[in-house]
């Protein structure tokens, strides 16, 4: 079977979809790692579990995480206190970990900061391949796999299979995710001059409109005009929502 196809099984475009999607991803990853399973959520600072078309829970009817430990998972407070879920707020691409540290692609500084401390108990196993997904307008996903068998070392897993998981878990997070997102937070097609967004960028971390007006030589007047012109056009009620609508669409990035 091609990659194509095994993208295909996993593509979901309608909500019936979503179940067998669902069903043939479970069954790709064991494939590949027989005594492995996955664990997913489509938002990770978010109570709501993945569901099928009928409304049945995807982590327990099709991955198989039944037991009350096992679900635990899936609660808000795991998103606040696991180190696997933390790290994907600093990494993007593929990854394993353990208590003795995150093995990444390209080295992440970030990662080292991460407490790992009793890491078996906040993890809730003792290593796992772990895709996060970076979905639009700040929303992550991730996929969590690890061994039923509780292996420590997976290193060789993640070498063999890591960036084909990765290519089947977005593929699958990011139809599911177009067909639950119901609710238009963001303005459509919202397009922000180069003077605003420079503007933006200086109130993002902090600067005030006087500030601003100094470092880019422009009358305070002429910040507040690029300032509220933004908010407009991003339907924003205040200076706090406009700099987050704007974080969102990705027109603030990372400071250098």
């Amino acid at each position: 079977m091609t990659l194509q196809d095994d993208i295909a099984r996993v593509s979901v475009r309608t909500m019936s979809d979503i179940r067998p999607a669902s069903e043939a991803l479970r069954d790709m990853v064991e494939r590949n790692a027989p005594s492995f399973r996955i664990a997913i959520t489509d938002n990770i600072c978010s109570k709501r579990p993945m569901v099928d078309d009928e409304g049945n829970t995807l982590s327990s009817e099709v991955f198989g995480f039944v037991s009350d430990e096992e679900r635990q998972w899936s609660e808000h407070r795991v998103a606040l206190s696991s180190p696997l879920l933390r790290a994907c707020r600093y990494e993007s691409e593929p990854f394993w970990a353990n208590e003795e540290g995150f093995r990444t692609q390209q080295p992440n500084p970030y990662l080292d900061g991460i407490d790992l401390s009793n890491f078996d108990k906040r993890a809730m196993c003792h290593a796992a391949v772990v895709i996060p997904v970076h979905l639009p307008f700040g929303q992550i996903g991730v996929a969590v796999i690890g061994s039923a068998r509780n292996l420590s070392d997976l290193s060789e897993v993640y070498e063999n299979f890591a960036d084909e998981w990765a290519v089947w878990v977005h593929r699958f997070l990011a139809g599911y995710v177009k067909l639950m997102r119901t609710r238009k937070w963001l303005p459509m097609d919202c397009q922000l001059t180069k003077r605003e967004v420079e503007c933006l960028r200086w109130a993002a971390v902090g600067k005030t409109d006087k500030e601003i007006s100094l470092i880019l030589a422009r009358s305070h007047a002429t910040v507040r005009f690029h300032i509220q012109n933004a908010g407009e056009k991003l339907d924003a009620v205040n200076r706090s929502q406009t700099i987050f609508k704007a974080a969102q669409l990705g027109y603030l990035g990372l400071a250098a």
